[in-house]
């Protein structure tokens, strides 16, 4: 059964916060129907952080966009874990893993600004916005 949310990746994330290319292809109907993942929050926050946001506001601007925040399972970690063997060669990080596992687990698309992805086949539809 395919879902009706979209899950995005943290380069999404951070496109969107900072009007990246691409981030535009993100409409606000995309983001009403959005998902993302408490590992991929983290990860947002901390370039934020890391770039001069103050923690708060880091939290405000990471949160606010997403219609879900949802937490990351064991049922997830067991499948991010496992798919480092087909992912490593791409450079995919444990934050691009959770995201992955938790569009496996909605059965929804996923949304990322690293074409790396394109070439990943997982079951799901892997839309780039770059």
């Amino acid at each position: 059964m395919s879902s009706n949310r979209v899950v995005l990746d943290s380069s999404a994330l951070l496109a969107l916060i900072h009007r990246e290319t691409g981030f535009g292809k993100l409409t606000l109907q995309l983001l009403m129907q959005s998902a993302v993942s408490t590992v991929n929050l983290a990860e947002v926050q901390s370039k934020l952080v890391v770039s001069g946001w103050n923690r708060e506001e880091a939290w405000e601007d990471a949160t606010s966009a997403v219609s879900e925040v949802m937490a990351f399972t064991a049922e997830q970690a067991e499948v991010a874990g496992s798919m480092i063997a087909e992912t490593r060669a791409l450079g995919l990080s444990l934050g691009d893993r959770a995201c992955l596992a938790l569009a496996l687990s909605l059965n929804a698309p996923v949304y990322t600004a690293d074409r790396a992805w394109k070439s990943l086949k997982l079951g799901i539809r892997i839309h780039t916005i770059r």
